[in-house]
């Protein structure tokens, strides 16, 4: 019959009033009981549920982009949990993201797999749900974790790891361990930035042995079974600082890099598309561009809309835009001697 985290699980989505999140777990308990023979109490189980789906009134909540109804769970960290987690609801999507071909069908596997995690299960297989995006600062890891909370309608918690870490014996691991716990009741997108914070080396020089248990605890919460199909999205900006047991762990790394021309590119004509003439050099912009982010390209496009705005402009000229590139590149610089002075 179904496990104790099962029935917690069952439980917290019936109190958040979780309805499908309810039925998918009932599923999963029905390919748990077809796999140990049970068949006939399985096939009731699906039977019931799909009564439930077939019956069941259009739940309220936000109109999605197909203009349907869709139900966003609200949930919101209480207690111990409060001082770990924060949470936001993403509305970002796919098209927000500018990506290469081979990253983007990934990505989108990915979310594919998380709709149609009941078929999944059904089948005794589960969902791709631990993703690790490596990459420089502003190349888009964070906004990565966003579009998959807002593709899947999900809550995205990030761990405040500033509070999660601390010097005394045990009290890490234990608060990972409320985390996990978390993410085995409450279905949502929980975000690990800056990860290398947690997943160091073992064996690096500077380590103290209660990281190493911190750290061998960490991989034993991430391998544990997850009945709610929670993603749990790790970012780095330091790769070869982690440990590299970790690597294994996760079903997907996702590597990005600072835009390529055809990136810079797409980057700056999503944000100034309906200000950019028809004829202009995209040579010159590009060079002014390379060396920035993502997240740099974006803000710098900003810049330009908002002074065309208030300048009443219906056009950007390229020196505007390379002007805005420049200041980027010079607060770039900047931020780089802070850091290594």
């Amino acid at each position: 019959m179904a496990t104790a985290r099962q029935i917690i699980a069952l439980l917290s989505s019936h109190n958040q009033g979780d309805e499908e999140q309810f039925l998918s777990i009932a599923l999963q308990v029905a390919a748990a009981e077809a796999r140990r023979g049970r068949i006939e109490v399985a096939n009731e189980l699906k039977t019931l549920v799909d009564s439930a789906r077939k019956g069941k009134a259009p739940l309220r909540g936000v109109v999605s982009r197909a203009g349907d109804q869709v139900a966003i769970p609200i949930s919101k960290p209480r207690g111990d949990l409060e001082g770990l987690l924060s949470v936001a609801y993403p509305k970002s999507h796919l098209q927000d993201l500018v990506l290469s071909e081979p990253k983007r069908a990934r990505l989108n596997r990915l979310i594919h797999q998380q709709r149609q995690r009941d078929k999944l299960r059904s089948h005794g297989l589960t969902p791709s749900s631990r993703v690790l995006l490596v990459g420089p600062p502003g190349s888009g890891k964070t906004l990565t974790a966003s579009v998959i909370a807002g593709e899947l309608q999900l809550p995205l918690f990030t761990i405040r790891l500033e509070t999660v870490i601390t010097r005394f014996m045990g009290e890490t691991a234990s608060k990972l361990r409320l985390i996990f716990d978390q993410i085995s009741s409450t279905r949502g997108v929980y975000l690990f930035d800056e990860f290398d914070a947690i997943g160091g080396r073992r064996n690096a020089d500077n380590d103290v042995g209660e990281m190493r248990r911190v750290l061998n605890s960490f991989l034993q919460f991430l391998e544990e079974s997850n009945s709610t199909d929670s993603l749990v999205v790790a970012t780095t900006n330091h790769p070869e600082l982690l440990d590299r047991a970790l690597f294994r762990r996760f079903d997907d790394i996702l590597e990005y890099s600072l835009p390529d021309a055809e990136s810079i590119r797409a980057v700056l004509n999503t944000y100034l598309y309906a200000y950019i003439p028809k004829r202009i050099s995209w040579t010159k912009i590009v060079e002014a561009a390379d060396g920035l982010s993502q997240a740099e390209l974006s803000r710098a496009a900003s810049e330009v809309v908002k002074e065309l705005i208030l300048s009443g402009s219906k056009q950007a000229s390229i020196e505007m835009i390379k002007a805005a590139l420049k200041e980027r590149h010079v607060l770039k610089d900047s931020m780089s001697g802070l850091t290594t002075a």
